[in-house]
């Protein structure tokens, strides 16, 4: 199966993105693992959008993933998340990070928009110091209640437990 032209490199992104801010267009930028989309994270995603001209979505990779979140995770590839958001018509470009943080990803590719959930403490959005003195703003959204990667797998979980099967 072929790539999405959506899945960038870092270097690719700041090619493609970087002529649209001397162009006087908005570039905007989140991060996050996008493991099972859900409806929360399109709201965020589509939100994030309106902020700007270009949405370019940091995907943790599966190393910093499972890092964060433990074994089993992520439930999707990263190849896999990133192809699924590409498609996404709120998002113009879809960049894979290996690090912990964005914090590299967001130096390089200077968004002249940081978009981090409202979950996220305004001094602990990584990223926001860079941003901020290039002259960029960074925005919070509020995270859309009962949506959750985490939910949504202990529900399946507790359906696999009650019904005499357990996939872990």
């Amino acid at each position: 199966m072929e790539l999405n032209a959506g899945i960038l490199s870092l270097h690719e992104a700041i090619l493609q993105f970087g002529p649209e801010k001397r162009n006087g267009r908005r570039v905007v930028f989140t991060n996050g693992c996008f493991d099972l989309l859900h409806p929360g994270h399109l709201e965020t995603l589509q939100k994030a959008r309106r902020h700007g001209d270009a949405l370019v979505v940091g995907v943790n990779s599966d190393r910093s993933v499972r890092a964060m979140k433990g074994a089993g995770r992520p439930i999707l590839p990263e190849r896999e998340r990133a192809e699924i958001l590409s498609a996404l018509e709120c998002v113009d470009g879809v960049v894979i990070f290996d690090e912990p943080t964005p914090r590299e990803t967001i130096a390089a590719l200077l968004p002249d928009i940081l978009v981090k959930g409202g979950d996220w403490a305004s001094d602990a959005i990584v990223g926001r110091e860079k941003v901020e003195a290039a002259g960029g703003k960074v925005i919070s959204i509020p995270v859309v209640a009962g949506f959750s990667t985490t939910a949504i797998l202990e529900k399946i979980r507790k359906l696999d437990t009650s019904s005499g099967t357990d996939r872990r």
